[in-house]
């Protein structure tokens, strides 16, 4: 699956450097595998909810909500943010 973009992560993890390996990793995961639909990524990574179309990750012990669009059909992942959970909590990245 392709991720974009990296930008969002590289941003992000500019304020937040403990953010920076865990987000890689969850990168790497995603690009090197495919996924045909929500239950098979929800087997690989436990800790996500889906809220209406988009797919959130949790991030570094669930200190960071990773918000996602991803197109199972075309394999692509998109970054929409990238938030600290008190930010997300607030819901004002549903607007």
């Amino acid at each position: 699956m392709r991720v974009i973009s990296n930008k969002r992560i590289i941003e992000f993890s500019a304020n937040h450097p403990d953010a920076l390996k865990p987000l890689q990793s969850w990168r790497r995961i995603i690009e090197s595998q495919s996924f045909d639909n929500y239950s098979q990524l929800k087997s690989v990574f436990g800790t996500m909810d889906k809220v209406e179309d988009l797919i959130v990750f949790d991030i570094c012990g669930n200190r960071y909500r990773l918000i996602t669009f991803i197109s199972f059909s075309k394999q692509i992942c998109y970054i929409k943010q990238i938030l600290t959970h008190a930010i997300y909590d607030k819901g004002r990245w549903k607007k």
